[in-house]
C-alpha cells in the first residue's frame, strides 16, 4: 500500500479523480478548440485568453493522474477511456460565434467547480488533505476562468 488512507478511501477518491481527469482533458480540448477557431474584432485578445486557460487546465492533468498513482490507483489510458468517463460535453460545431464559445466554457468551468467541491467533500470525509489542498487551488482557478469568461461576455454581445 502506497498511502495510509484506507483501501475504501483510495477506491472512492481514485474513482472521482478518474472522472475529474477525464473532465479536465475534455475541457482542455474544448478550450483549445475554441482557441483555434475563435474569430472577430477582438481575436488576439480572445485567442490569448483561451490559450492561457487551456494551459492552466492542461497543467492540472498531470497532477491529477500522479495523485491517483501515488495512492496506488490507475488512471486514464486513452482518448476512448477519457470519453467513457467525462461528464462535460464535447462541442464539434463549426462556426460558433465567440459569445457561444464563452458561454459554454463559462458553464463548463462552473460545472467543474461543482465537481471539484464534491470531490473535496469526499477527501475531507477520508482525511485526504493532500488531494483536498490541490482541489482548493483548482476551484480558485476554475472560478477565475469562469469570471474572465463572464466579463468577456459583456463585450461580446
Amino acid at each position: 500500500m502506497r498511502t495510509d488512507l484506507a483501501r475504501e478511501a483510495v477506491a472512492e477518491i481514485s474513482d472521482e479523480l478518474l472522472l475529474l481527469l477525464s473532465d479536465a482533458f475534455s475541457l482542455f480540448l474544448k478550450t483549445k478548440n475554441f482557441h483555434w477557431h475563435v474569430t472577430g474584432p477582438h481575436f488576439r485578445e480572445y485567442h490569448l485568453m483561451l490559450d492561457e486557460q487551456a494551459d492552466q487546465i492542461f497543467a492540472m492533468t498531470d497532477v491529477i493522474a500522479e495523485r491517483a498513482r501515488k495512492m496506488g490507483a490507475s488512471t486514464v489510458r486513452s482518448i476512448s477511456d477519457i470519453s467513457r468517463h467525462q461528464r462535460l460535453k464535447d462541442n464539434n460545431e463549426e462556426g460558433l460565434p465567440p459569445f457561444r464559445m464563452f458561454e459554454e466554457l463559462r458553464a463548463d468551468n462552473q460545472q467543474l467547480t461543482i465537481f471539484l467541491r464534491r470531490l473535496h467533500e469526499v477527501c475531507e470525509r477520508h482525511n485526504d488533505v493532500a488531494t483536498a489542498s490541490l482541489i482548493e487551488i483548482w476551484v480558485d482557478e476554475a472560478e477565475r476562468r469562469a469570471w474572465f469568461l463572464s466579463e468577456t461576455l459583456v463585450d461580446v454581445r
